[in-house]
Order: structure tokens, then C-alpha cells, then sequence
């Protein structure tokens, strides 16, 4: 392990897991940068994001994934580049990898994967095409220019699917308690974490040799279960029994190709997920992967049980 820690740059910081980056690689005492577009800066919501980042001594750089140069001098001034864009800007992260080449002394790159494994997933159209194939091309982008890599699985964000235990439900903020909708047959096994936990495994990999050139799996397995494990879980908190309805697969297909963009892509990835198993049902090559809560036992994740309790 490194004695020193690096200078980390995030890319992306003020969107939903970067915020949680930017934070955590603070708080962890890392000489913390954060690359934000001068129209965040008058943004009243990411203006509030990007003080709180000052608050904790993060450096705030101007800059643009359209503006190379602005890139290479941001480049210039880390060890380390997190880049937590979004999935419409997935394909622009070739612009990250050209800078990074330029400037020629990062030490290592992690784009934006924060998901399902793409290499890895079964996925139906459009999710296929319009999330994980630019994945798998930024995968192959960045292996091609030789850069230093992690690439980092943390599969399902809990702040996004447990609250709402993935019912399709307009202002729905609690898991629910007395129906629940099931995709499939409810036994695929998936992975949920919370991310502070995403943030606290990334920032532990960023320095380890470990997971240098290596996919980096977050699966505690407290975190692993089906979702009908999921909803036994919840109704023994809440003493109650839920109704439950299963959708089949099939009907669940013809969900997908009824719904408009971008609902159809978030309805085909949850297919990968919750019906495919994508996350669980394939094993780890040693070779090519590393599990994180193997890897830093140290961190104390918070698993699924607790994270329900506060619903309860």
C-alpha cells in the first residue's frame, strides 16, 4: 500500500454518486480535486454541492470535457482520476483518456462503471446498446491507450432500489406495506449497497496494487439476496405480510419495448438485474477480479437488514 495518498480528481462530482466520492475522498484525507463546468457554478442546486465541497477543503477546477486543455491541466495536478459521468456522457469519457495520455502521469484511471459488470450482463435492447456496450467501449478505450485501471462493480445503488423496493410507483420514498411487485420469479440474486460504502471501497482501491488492472466486484454478501428474500426480509421487520404479485418475464419484455426512452432503458436494465441475475450469476475470475469487502474487511458496510431498519 502506498505510504503517501494520491491527489484524486473527480469527474462528474456533482452528480449522484460523484457527490459521494468528492465527500469521501475528503474525508479520508486525500488531497481532493473536483473538475466542475462553469454552468454548475451558477446552478443554484450544484452551487449549494460544490460549497459544501469547499466546505471540505476540496479544490474546485474549472474546466469541460469539451475543453482538452482545460483536461490536461487538471490532469497535470493528480495522481488519480475518478470519473462518475452519466450515461449520456459515457462516450465522451474518450476525451478523459486523450487528456490523461497527454499529460502523461496518472497513475490510474476509473471511469465510469458503477453498475452491473457490462462484460458480464445479458442484457435486452435498448440497455444493451445505450448503456453497457459504452461501457464495454470506454473497457476497451482504455486498455487500448494502456492506462492504469480499476474498474469498479458496485451493482445496485440502495439509495436508489431498496427505498422503493423497484416498484414502478410515482412518489414512493418507503418500501411498501401491503403489495408488492415482483419482476420474474423473484429468486435472481442481486447486490445492493449503500454509497457511502460504493465511495469508501473506491477510495480504499485507488492506492492498492491490488486492484491495479483489475475489475473490482462490491459484493458483501450481506448484501446478496433475491428480491423474495428481500421482501421476507422487510416483512419480518414489519410484522406483516405483503400481497405479492409476480410479473413474468415475457410480460416484463413487452414492458420494455411498449415504454418510451429513457423509461424502457431503466425497465431493461432492471430485466438484466432482477430477472437475469446478471450481478450474481457468473464466477469471478481471480485473474481479471477482486472483491472488495474481501479485500478491506476493515470497512464497516452497512448491509441490507440495517439499511431497511430505518423504513421500518
Amino acid at each position: 500500500m502506498a505510504t503517501e495518498k494520491s491527489k484524486i480528481l473527480v469527474i462528474g462530482g456533482t452528480g449522484y454518486i460523484g457527490k459521494f466520492m468528492v465527500e469521501g475522498s475528503a474525508k479520508a484525507g486525500n488531497s481532493t480535486f473536483a473538475l466542475v463546468r462553469e454552468a454548475s457554478l451558477s446552478d443554484p442546486v450544484k452551487s449549494k454541492t460544490i460549497q459544501n465541497f469547499k466546505d471540505l477543503g476540496v479544490t474546485i477546477l474549472q474546466g469541460d470535457l469539451e475543453d482538452h486543455e482545460s483536461l490536461v491541466k487538471a490532469m497535470k495536478q493528480v495522481d488519480v482520476v475518478i470519473s462518475t459521468v452519466g450515461r449520456v456522457r459515457f462516450l465522451d469519457q474518450t476525451k478523459i483518456i486523450s487528456a490523461i495520455k497527454e499529460a502523461g502521469n496518472v497513475k490510474r484511471f476509473l471511469p465510469s462503471e458503477f453498475g452491473t459488470d457490462p462484460d458480464k450482463t445479458n442484457a435486452v435492447e435498448p440497455a444493451n446498446s445505450l448503456a453497457f456496450a459504452l461501457k464495454r467501449q470506454i473497457r476497451r478505450a482504455v486498455e487500448a491507450e494502456g492506462i492504469p485501471y480499476t474498474y469498479v462493480v458496485n451493482n445496485c445503488f440502495a439509495g436508489f432500489y431498496l427505498p422503493t423496493f423497484v416498484q414502478f410507483q410515482p412518489r414512493l420514498t418507503s418500501p411498501p406495506r401491503d403489495k408488492v411487485t415482483i419482476l420474474g420469479d423473484g429468486n435472481a440474486k442481486v447486490v445492493f449497497n449503500k454509497e457511502e460504502d460504493i465511495a469508501a471501497y473506491t477510495l480504499k482501491a485507488v492506492d492498492d496494487p491490488t486492484t491495479l488492472n483489475k475489475i473490482m466486484y462490491i459484493s458483501p454478501p450481506k448484501n446478496t439476496l433475491s428480491m423474495n428474500e428481500l421482501v421476507t426480509l422487510w416483512e419480518n421487520k414489519i410484522g406483516k405480510s405483503l400481497d405479492k404479485t409476480h410479473i413474468s418475464e415475457e410480460q416484463v419484455l413487452k414492458n420494455i419495448k411498449e415504454s418510451p426512452v429513457p423509461v424502457n432503458i431503466l425497465m431493461s436494465i432492471n430485466h438484466s438485474v432482477f430477472v437475469n441475475g446478471d450481478q450474481t450469476n457468473f464466477t469471478m475470475d481471480p485473474a481479471s477480479g477482486v472483491e472488495a469487502s474481501d479485500l478491506y474487511p476493515d470497512v464497516k458496510y452497512t448491509s441490507v437488514d440495517e439499511y431497511l431498519s430505518q423504513f421500518a
